[in-house]
């Protein structure tokens, strides 16, 4: 199928999070793609007719192995991937069971606290999500 170059790519994904199982503090989610060599949210491009909260949950399922219940919408990001436009939807995500398996897709999954989280994601256009989830949860800001 042929798609004209100025149709937006629609994509959906996750800012997951769970607390530290050892200090109860957040910990934030953040996949690395061999492909790109990069850390970035789990997310992923919709299927035709698909929910954009369903397929964020499914992206958050296929590339990390969690379980996630949905929490409050946070903003969309637009950028240009591959030179076109990309819109990419995103949740805070409250991950309720996890089992990792690594993919040719994505071949490790990071926890980390919201300040290493933010340094560690490659594109910067993803940052100003750690701070809004940290508003949206009332918890404490990242610092730094």
């Amino acid at each position: 199928m042929n798609t004209p170059k100025d149709t937006t790519v629609q994509a959906a994904g996750c800012v997951l999070w769970r607390r530290s199982p050892l200090t109860g503090e957040p910990e934030l989610c953040l996949v690395h793609r061999p492909k790109y060599d990069d850390w970035s949210w789990p997310k992923g491009k919709l299927k035709r007719g698909e929910d954009a909260l369903a397929g964020a949950l499914r992206e958050v399922a296929e590339e990390t192995g969690c379980r996630a219940v949905p929490g409050p919408e946070l903003s969309a990001l637009r950028y240009l991937a591959g030179g076109r436009p990309k819109q990419v939807r995103y949740w805070a995500a409250e991950a309720v069971s996890c089992a990792f398996s690594p993919t040719d897709e994505v071949d490790r999954v990071l926890w980390l606290t919201p300040a290493a989280a933010r340094d560690r994601l490659t594109q910067p256009h993803d940052r100003p999500l750690v701070e809004e989830l940290l508003a949206v949860l009332h918890l404490p800001r990242a610092g730094g």
